[in-house]
């Protein structure tokens, strides 16, 4: 099969790699329809992780089950699923209290940019569609797997709900859907934090009521005073560096609730400053399966389309150019089709 492979930072190409197989009786192969590329795999490609040995890249997948393995049975060859990036049994008591990314049994998923995909933990982790989706919806849906469902996680965690002040940090594929969620929580002003005009524009056709350009402490003070002074009750984190993290604390009005996703890096939080916020802070990797179920209706139903941060579409062949697109900010998002 052909899959994308990272071989060193800026090095990214489509090699053949043998087609995976079924490893444990919980597995299940599927073939991809689509894959994308995520915000978090520019870390390596910008040497700001560690790439030790060349590596198959994407966690963002949807698919059709082409086999699985003798112990699964949620799922049966010939179904539409949608997956996530943490493989979880969704049985031990951290999957029950809705923290499938924590799951004492889990497992990453990696190599979805590629034409096929070995899921663990199958049951756990994949969710059929009720039945085969439109093509039309097919980008929604793997917006699902990862950024969606990490946008709404943010949400949750920031505790946005209605009557509240939402303010998003971070304009990427992420802090649009952390846009998207807020609006579907029933905020009543969502903050959008962007200097990019095709960003801004997507983000008020997501929901957001105001957009600030400022950045650091300068965006502070516009938050605060477009909050009359207070901060914003609820704040998304969807950058993970230590200027966001900070900008999003110091923008969160007293007993207010930051959700934060960003993958961190290098972030290091003063006590003093949180002492004296009250502020709440929750956050870490998604736990995409809890909100798959819910999602998908959403998008089946056409309420929410969140395929619109998909700016461009590529194939896997291409790979390299989608993430000098992503890189350059030629691109949100970038969908691949194997």
């Amino acid at each position: 099969m052909r899959a994308a492979i990272m071989h060193a930072p800026g090095d990214v190409r489509v090699e053949d790699r043998d087609r995976p197989a079924l490893q444990q009786p919980t597995d299940a192969v599927i073939k991809l329809v689509a894959a994308c590329v995520c915000g978090s795999d520019l870390w390596p490609y910008r040497g700001a992780d560690t790439l030790n040995e060349p590596r198959t890249m994407g966690h963002e997948y949807v698919g059709i089950v082409e086999e699985t393995g003798a112990d699964v049975k949620s799922v049966k060859p010939g179904q539409f699923v949608v997956g996530s990036f943490f493989a979880s049994d969704n049985t031990c008591e951290i999957c029950r209290s809705g923290y499938q990314s924590g799951c004492v049994h889990r497992q990453g998923v990696g190599g979805a940019q590629a034409e096929y995909l070995r899921v663990p933990l199958a049951d756990g982790t994949l969710v059929a569609t009720p039945e085969m989706p439109d093509a039309g919806k097919v980008p929604s849906l793997l917006a699902a797997s990862d950024v969606l469902g990490t946008g709404w996680f943010a949400a949750k965690a920031a505790e946005v709900g209605p009557g509240k002040t939402v303010a998003v940090v971070g304009d990427g594929a992420v802090g649009l859907l952390g846009v998207l969620a807020a609006q579907q929580m029933g905020a009543e002003r969502i903050i959008a934090m962007s200097r990019h005009a095709d960003r801004q524009a997507l983000a008020r056709e997501f929901g957001a009521t105001d957009i600030v350009e400022e950045r650091g402490e300068a965006g502070v003070q516009k938050i605060r005073e477009l909050t009359g002074g207070l901060g914003a009750h609820s704040v998304i984190e969807a950058v993970g560096t230590q200027e966001s993290m900070l900008q999003a604390i110091h923008a969160t009005r007293a007993g207010g609730h930051v959700g934060f996703v960003g993958v961190s890096h290098d972030v290091a939080l003063p006590g003093r400053d949180l002492f004296y916020s009250h502020v709440h802070l929750h956050g870490g990797p998604a736990p995409v399966r809890q909100y798959l179920p819910e999602l998908i209706d959403l998008i089946l139903r056409g309420d929410i389309n969140p395929e619109k941060v998909f700016d461009l579409e590529l194939p896997l062949e291409q790979a390299a150019e989608a993430y000098r697109a992503m890189d350059e900010r030629r691109a949100i998002k970038v969908l691949l089709r194997p």
